[in-house]
């Protein structure tokens, strides 16, 4: 087992705001676009330096999709920003319509995901919006899982020309990943070499995959780890390669298990590989408010989850 360490605990949502600045010096045709929430996504280094390209919408969120949208004619390459269920579900029609159908250069960028956005409660949490997101045509969906990979995910998609939703969050989170890093969309990662089960995790379960690999491997388990970064467009190569050799696999996200990562691997092996899966997700379930570790545990997305997910696929084998 590959060991990894990090010096420091990040959150994701500003790996965005610093790419994002970074991105303010470099390509003079990126415009930020937030909906009254320019400190929590952490846009507040570009609206300072480039004040002319930054616009504050408000709380009128599809009106700042089709302000996006309508940017793009001009040949500018718009980020919106606000929280991941105000990003899709509140949205989705502006979305499918404006840019999606119409294949504008949006990028929308949505912080708070999954249940790390904690305490606010179910009713911020969005456990759906990778499954609203990667069912339209035409729309890129990536789940960066560290500070790094989120700022270099963020870097690499202006120079996509196409609809890209990128997720990330509010909680701090090992930050492990490469500062130096090339971010590839649509390519996997592969973490660790394994050879009993394949582990396929995204966003902040990626580390705690991990950690389940660390402990199956003090179990004389071989666990190989992808970091799945790009749920849209898969990576099919590299999850079948993976899966071929080790003929079992457990996939693990912050989402639902209707619609998300491991939805889009099981449609994979039944169209090229049928092989027995163990899915790491919330189970057709809303969230509550508590501390984002309180309900990682609750909902199972836990480290343990994981071990225990690997141990019974590999009764099915």
């Amino acid at each position: 087992m590959k060991k990894y360490t990090y010096t420091e605990k990040k959150d994701t949502r500003s790996g965005f705001g610093a790419g994002l600045s970074e991105l303010g010096k470099t390509n003079p045709n990126v415009v930020a676009l937030c909906a009254d929430l320019t400190g929590s996504l952490k846009m507040d280094a570009f609206e300072k330096e480039h004040p002319d390209r930054f616009f504050q919408i408000g709380i009128a969120e599809a009106n700042m999709m089709g302000i996006a949208a309508g940017l793009t004619i001009g040949g500018k390459i718009p980020f919106t920003g606000t929280f991941a269920n105000f990003s899709t579900g509140r949205v989705y029609d502006q979305i499918r319509q404006s840019i999606a159908y119409s294949h504008k250069n949006v990028k929308i960028c949505a912080s708070h995901a999954g249940l790390t956005l904690g305490e606010d409660g179910a009713t911020h949490q969005i456990l759906e919006d990778i499954g609203l997101m990667k069912m339209l045509p035409h729309m890129v969906v990536i789940n960066p899982c560290d500070y790094n990979q989120t700022k270099a995910a963020t870097i690499a998609i202006a120079n996509y020309d196409g609809p890209v939703y990128l997720r990330f969050g509010r909680p701090t989170v090992p930050n492990f990943t490469p500062a130096d890093q090339t971010f590839k969309i649509g390519k996997a990662v592969l973490l660790n070499e394994g050879t009993d089960v394949t582990i396929i995790a995204t966003g902040h379960l990626v580390w705690k995959a991990i950690e389940a690999g660390e402990q199956l491997a003090a179990k004389g388990i071989s666990a190989e780890i992808i970091n799945i970064h790009t749920i849209k467009p898969l990576d099919n190569d590299a999850i079948l390669k993976s899966i071929i050799k080790t003929k079992c696999v457990v996939t693990a996200e912050e989402h639902q298990m209707n619609g998300g990562l491991g939805d889009s691997v099981a449609q994979l092996l039944a169209r090229h590989n049928p092989t027995p899966q163990e899915f790491v997700a919330v189970n057709d379930s809303f969230g509550e408010s508590g501390t984002p570790d309180e309900l990682m545990t609750k909902y199972g997305l836990d480290t343990v989850n994981i071990v225990n997910a690997v141990e019974a696929v590999l009764k099915r084998k």
